[in-house]
């Protein structure tokens, strides 16, 4: 039986592609296929990175792309985050 908590933090991870100059979340495989740029972030409860990859499927991509891609990331993840919150809260709830 473990006796305290190991979950020190959330931890979450999407993928966003570029698709015709536009940040997409959470692509389809249609839309990943077409993707010119395709990312892989995951962020911590706290906001913090723990990765970041991105390649250039089809030509290259500015720092101004790349700023839309994480701040689409960014958003994606908050959403997981608060996903994991209402399922812990329920599961504490429920073991009472």
């Amino acid at each position: 039986m473990i006796r305290e908590n190991p979950i020190t933090d959330l931890v979450a991870a999407v993928s966003v592609g570029l698709l015709n100059g536009k940040a997409l979340l959470d692509l389809c495989y249609i839309e990943d296929k077409d993707a010119e740029v395709d990312f892989n972030v995951v962020l911590t409860g706290g906001g913090r990175y723990v990765e970041v990859q991105g390649a250039a499927e089809a030509g290259t991509f500015s720092r101004i792309e790349m700023d839309g891609i994480l701040k689409s990331a960014d958003k994606g993840v908050v959403e997981l985050h608060a996903a994991q919150k209402r399922a812990l809260s329920m599961r504490r709830k429920s073991q009472r």
